[in-house]
């Protein structure tokens, strides 16, 4: 199972990314996803997460301007970002906890690569 991370890149503050993240491999089912952040010299934060029923909550540093939403036929997870500021700026982290489909597999967390986000004019 892996997840792998795109969109990230460099954007002037008040603009918009959206960032995708996709998970494979032999996958029985995927519960809650999520999108962390890490600034250089800084803690690895929750941004916002999403159940499998679609229910979400949000860090309170992105509410109003972040919207995260999934596609469970595509194993699929998104994080719409708008109003972007310098602050904002960091290694964004896919987070999924995955059932695997291998016998007698246990659910756990995996972690995608990362996707570099830079607010900056």
């Amino acid at each position: 199972v892996q997840l792998v991370e795109s969109g990230g890149g460099l954007v002037q503050p008040g603009g918009s990314l959206r960032l995708s993240c996709a998970a494979s491999g032999n996958i029985f089912s995927i519960y809650d996803m999520a999108w962390y952040r890490q600034a250089p010299g800084k803690q690895r934060d929750l941004v916002a997460r999403i159940t499998k029923g679609g229910s979400t909550d949000y860090a309170d540093s992105v509410q109003g301007r972040f919207t995260i939403s999934r596609d469970n036929a595509k194993n699929t997870v998104y994080l719409q970002m708008n109003s972007l500021k310098p602050e904002d700026t960091a290694l964004y982290y896919c987070n999924a906890f995955i059932k695997s489909a291998d016998l007698n597999a246990v659910g756990r967390d995996y972690w995608g690569q990362g996707t570099q986000v830079t607010v900056s004019s």
